[in-house]
């Protein structure tokens, strides 16, 4: 159950007649049903007919809509205080040709809300004996919301190893059933719901939404970022600045890398040395002593 949600939308009923009447008196409604969302502007329409007979002219007919209870306690819905300020009704003129009366009708109903869910009855009288006349059943009116709920979820969730297959499944509370939109980064993605990863990849890491479209509203989910680590973890490699031969009393930086995604925690050792020498991704020794050479090397530790 259209793209601006409540604001501004306006719904015209062109479904197939619904006749109601008899062969002298007729009320055709466009339908006999009607969904419109919450706050939108909802028009029915309905065309009404009778004899023109000529000994009561002027045949001055007075026109309304009438709902709630039953056909024996119908309001007047122009005066009553539920719907005069966001009920209207307009009729076009009557036009008698061939000893038979034709006149058109049409109330809108605007600012809609749930209260104003019911049925809507078109009523008409004249000047003469048994001179009024209601369609009977009438137009049953439903309102109703846009998607009020929207999720998307990764299965598995948490850290993904690449290579590893993942779905991403989206999902809402929309009646009738949505269209979704993907988007990765804030950017659309050509997919359909749910969406499979055979084998993730490093570069599908990131933060990904839905968006779920019906005719009577729009609403985007959360986001979720998924989290691609890499499968294979390679040897770090070592760094020193300055490079070269390095003297007494100077000082030196030592620097790893590793290829680790998500980044790893750097812990250095010195050889033939048990006792950590620094913890992260840089190690900077200061007033260089001969006690102080030897190899060093880093140890990297990534954590899916």
């Amino acid at each position: 159950m259209n793209r601006s949600a409540a604001r501004g939308f306006l719904a015209f009923l062109l479904s197939v007649p619904v006749l109601q009447g008899n062969d002298d008196w007729r009320v055709t409604y466009s339908s006999s049903n009607v969904c419109a969302l919450r706050g939108a502007t909802v028009a029915i329409s309905c065309t009404y007919e009778y004899p023109d007979n000529v000994q009561y002219r002027p045949n001055t007919v007075r026109t309304l809509w009438l709902t709630k209870g039953d056909t024996y306690q119908p309001v007047d819905l122009e005066h009553d205080t539920d719907y005069r300020v966001h009920v209207e009704s307009s009729c076009g003129e009557v036009r008698c040709t061939r000893s038979r009366c034709h006149g058109t009708c049409t109330l809108r109903i605007k600012d809609l809300r749930q209260s104003d869910s019911d049925v809507y009855r078109f009523s008409f009288t004249k000047k003469q004996p048994d001179g009024e006349y209601t369609g009977d059943p009438g137009v049953t009116l439903s309102v109703t919301d846009g998607p009020k709920h929207i999720s998307v979820l990764s299965s598995p969730s948490g850290g993904i190893k690449e290579g590893s297959s993942v779905t991403l499944s989206c999902s809402s509370d929309a009646n009738p059933a949505a269209e979704y939109t993907w988007f990765k980064n804030n950017q659309p993605l050509l997919w359909e719901p749910p969406h499979t990863f055979p084998s993730v990849r490093p570069e599908d890491r990131g933060t990904y939404r839905c968006h779920a479209e019906n005719k009577y509203g729009h609403l985007s989910s959360n986001s979720i970022f998924l989290n691609v680590t890499s499968g294979i973890h390679k040897t770090p490699s070592v760094t020193v600045s300055p490079s070269g031969e390095i003297e007494e009393g100077s000082s030196v930086t030592l620097s790893c890398s590793s290829d680790a995604n998500p980044a790893a925690e750097y812990t250095w050792f010195k050889e033939h040395e048990d006792s950590v020498k620094e913890l992260g991704q840089n190690y900077t020794i200061t007033n260089i002593t001969s006690e102080l050479g030897g190899n060093y090397y880093c140890q990297s530790e990534a954590h899916s």
